[in-house]
């Protein structure tokens, strides 16, 4: 990336909460004067404002790039605003996930290696999810998505999941949200159909296909990348440059269908998919306790609302959930020599 000047100015977005903001400001400070920009612009983010507003002030006033630092909630209301929008956003990873960070194979212990990237290094473009969700009363809400949708298990799971134990362990704390919401767990009946459309069409250009498919299940994920922390792929087919959504369709059945899925997403996905005398073995054992699915979007409805989530942010209920691809909608800085790059 050229730099040019006075013409060329940062702005970093952090949540006080999750970062060291004094350190980070001085870096990009340092970096900034070195390279010849103007002054960077600082901006907190808020329980009223966890990021969008901000973000949107900072390109009218002039940012030629973005700088983001938080939880992964405060990554996906900051590239919302940033998608289309053509400038890069530098993710500076540091928040207990780190997930679209993780997926895009950044550093996630150095933050001056990719704050530097942001001044020295290579633009990637990113895919971003789009998602319409209609609510119990009939009002509609469109939100942007860099990692995953889901409805259903997944959700209350982030729901139930204790914010002074996450603090304390991380992202280990989702274990226990994970274990009070299967207690309750019930499987739910979705109707849903896959968007067609070529992936250079514009959204409003894609079609659902004809067919309708009605499937229980206890969860439906839609992901724009998969892989989580501890190593765990829980859909590994998913790529963030591919124009493409991959749907996992979580139904486990019978008293040991649990078991079936932590198969699937540990050993088949996390541990097999990883040699190749494995992916043989994973590609002749079909599991009816996951099923994915791939297309630029899928449109999926219950009977009565569930809850939702974006990137790990509890988004309430609905009772129809539209996803869809903006490709290569959001740029975002690499080191580089990075693989996305170029």
């Amino acid at each position: 990336m050229g730099t040019t000047g006075d013409q060329e100015r940062a702005a970093l977005v952090f949540n006080p909460a999750k970062v060291d903001g004094s350190r980070l400001k001085s870096l990009v400070a340092m970096h900034s004067a070195r390279a010849g920009w103007a002054e960077p612009v600082f901006l907190e983010t808020s329980v009223a404002d966890p990021g969008q507003g901000i973000t949107r002030w900072a390109l009218s006033d002039g940012a030629t790039s973005v700088f983001v630092a938080g939880g992964d909630g405060t990554v996906r209301a900051v590239a919302e605003v940033m998608d289309g929008s053509g400038a890069p956003l530098t993710i500076v990873p540091s928040g207990t996930g780190n997930l679209l960070a993780r997926n895009l194979h950044l550093p996630l212990e150095d933050p001056e290696t990719i704050i530097r990237a942001a001044f020295e290094g290579e633009i990637a473009h990113i895919d971003v999810g789009i998602a319409m969700l209609r609510r119990p009363d009939g009002a509609t809400q469109q939100h942007a998505f860099v990692v995953m949708a889901g409805m259903g298990l997944d959700a209350a799971m982030i729901a139930n999941t204790r914010p002074t134990l996450k603090k304390q362990v991380g992202w280990v704390a989702y274990v226990d949200g994970a274990a009070r919401s299967l207690k309750d767990a019930k499987a739910f009946r979705i109707v849903y159909q896959l968007l067609s459309g070529d992936q250079d069409a514009t959204i409003d250009e894609r079609n659902t296909q004809s067919k309708l498919h009605s499937v229980k299940v206890h969860s439906v994920l839609v992901a724009n990348c998969g892989a989580l922390p501890a190593g765990i792929s829980l859909v590994p087919d998913a790529s963030v440059a591919d124009g493409l959504l991959d749907i996992a369709l979580i139904q486990p059945s019978g008293p040991f269908g649990w078991l079936g899925v932590w198969r699937k997403v540990w050993w088949d996905n996390s541990v097999l998919r990883r040699f190749r005398a494995g992916r043989r073995i994973v590609e002749r054992h079909r599991s009816t306790s996951v099923r994915y699915l791939s297309s630029v979007g899928i449109e999926a409805a219950v009977p009565e609302a569930r809850p939702v989530q974006l990137d790990g942010d509890e988004l309430g209920e609905a009772t129809r959930m539209y996803c869809t691809v903006h490709p290569g909608g959001l740029a975002v800085t690499v080191p580089r020599g990075h693989a996305l790059a170029g």
